[in-house]
C-alpha cells in the first residue's frame, strides 16, 4: 500500500510538472505497465484530479481543472517562491488580496518541512517595508474581469476618470500591462476611433455585463509593454522630449525605467531617450545625472534651462568649497 500511494505521489508530480504526457512515458517514468498507469489514473480520479485522456497512439494525459481544488504538490524551490510571494503580496498595487494571502500561508507554512520553513521564517525576519506614498490599487476582482474580457474577446463599457472628467468609453480590450506601481490597459476605444492607453485603477467600479464579441484588431506595436511605456512617458505631459545619448543602449538602459522614458538604440554607439514632462527643469536635472553625454533633440526650450542648471550647479560647487574653486 505504501508503495502505491508513493507511485500516485509520483504521479501527481509528473501530471503538474508538464501539461501532456504519454502513457509511455509515464510508465517508463514510474517503472510500471500502461496497465498499472490507467488504474493510478483512475485512482487520482477518485481522489478529485481531473485526469484527462486522450485514446489512441497519439494519446495520453493531461492534468485538467476540476469543480474543487485538490491538494497541490509542489518541489522544495516552488514551496518557498509560493510563501514569499504570499508574504509580499499584501504590499502590492492589487487591493483585497491581504486576508486570502495571509490565510494561503498559513496554510502553507503547517505544511512546510523544517528545512523551508526556516528559510521563509529567515526572509521574514531579515526583511521588512519601507513605507512610501501610497500608490493607487486596484482591486482583483476588477483585474480578474478586464483580464476576462481581454481573453475572449468581449467588448467593455467603462466608466472612466480622465483628463476630461468622468466619462464613458466602449472598448475593444487588448492586454494589460502593470508596473511595479501601476496597472495599464490597452484597448482600441470604440468612439475615437484609436488605440487608447487606460489606468485601471481609474476604471469605475462595478463593471456592467460582458459586451459582444468582437474580432482582434492588429495592435498599435508587438511590444505591447514598449507601446505603454511611451503612452505613459509622454502623452500627459506638456513637454515631450528627445534626448540622444552617446552610448550603446545595453550601458544606458540600467540607468532608466520604461516608467520613466522610453529607450531605444539608433546605432552601435548612440541611443535615443523620450520622455515627458510638467517642468523642464525636472527633465534637465532627470537627463543629466544619468552620467551620459548626450544632445538635446527636442524641445529647444530644454537647452537654455540646462545652462541653468549647470551655471547653479557650479555656483552650489564654490560657496561650498571656496577653496577648491
Amino acid at each position: 500500500m505504501l508503495e502505491t500511494s508513493a507511485r500516485l505521489l509520483r504521479l501527481l508530480s509528473l501530471l503538474q510538472a508538464r501539461t501532456d504526457w504519454t502513457g509511455a512515458e509515464l510508465a517508463d517514468r514510474l517503472q510500471v505497465g500502461l496497465r498499472t498507469v490507467r488504474r493510478d489514473v483512475e485512482r487520482l480520479r477518485e481522489l478529485g484530479y481531473p485526469v484527462n485522456a486522450t485514446p489512441g497512439v497519439a494519446g495520453g494525459y493531461r492534468l485538467g481543472a476540476g469543480a474543487a481544488l485538490p491538494p497541490l504538490l509542489l518541489d522544495d524551490e516552488e514551496a518557498v517562491a509560493v510563501a514569499i510571494s504570499l508574504r509580499t503580496a499584501a504590499t502590492g498595487s492589487v487591493a483585497g488580496l491581504e486576508e486570502g494571502a495571509v490565510r494561503a500561508l498559513t496554510k502553507l507554512q503547517q505544511l512546510l518541512p523544517s528545512r523551508l520553513r526556516h528559510r521563509v521564517e529567515a526572509f521574514r525576519t531579515a526583511t521588512v517595508a519601507l513605507p512610501g506614498a501610497a500608490d493607487p490599487q486596484v482591486s482583483a476582482d476588477l483585474l480578474a474581469a478586464v483580464a476576462a474580457a481581454c481573453r475572449d474577446r468581449r467588448r467593455m463599457r467603462l466608466r472612466y476618470r480622465g483628463r476630461d472628467g468622468l466619462t464613458t468609453r466602449e472598448i475593444e480590450p487588448h492586454q494589460l500591462v502593470h508596473t511595479p506601481r501601476r496597472w495599464y490597459l490597452v484597448a482600441w476605444d470604440v468612439t475615437k476611433a484609436d488605440w487608447r492607453t487606460f489606468r485601471v485603477d481609474r476604471i469605475e467600479e462595478p463593471l456592467g455585463p460582458p459586451g459582444a464579441r468582437f474580432t482582434p484588431r492588429t495592435p498599435p506595436e508587438q511590444d505591447t509593454a514598449a507601446y505603454v511605456s511611451h503612452a505613459i512617458t509622454s502623452a500627459p505631459y506638456t513637454y515631450q522630449a528627445r534626448i540622444l545619448f552617446h552610448a550603446p543602449l545595453e550601458t544606458v538602459a540600467p540607468h532608466t525605467s520604461p516608467g520613466a522614458g522610453r529607450l531605444e538604440a539608433v546605432d552601435a554607439s548612440t541611443c535615443l531617450f523620450t520622455a515627458g514632462s510638467n517642468s523642464l527643469r525636472e527633465l534637465a536635472v532627470h537627463v543629466a545625472v544619468k552620467g551620459f553625454d548626450f544632445e538635446v533633440l527636442d524641445p529647444p526650450e530644454l537647452i537654455p534651462v540646462l545652462r541653468e542648471v549647470r551655471d547653479r550647479l557650479d555656483r552650489a560647487a564654490t560657496l561650498s568649497h571656496p577653496e577648491f574653486s
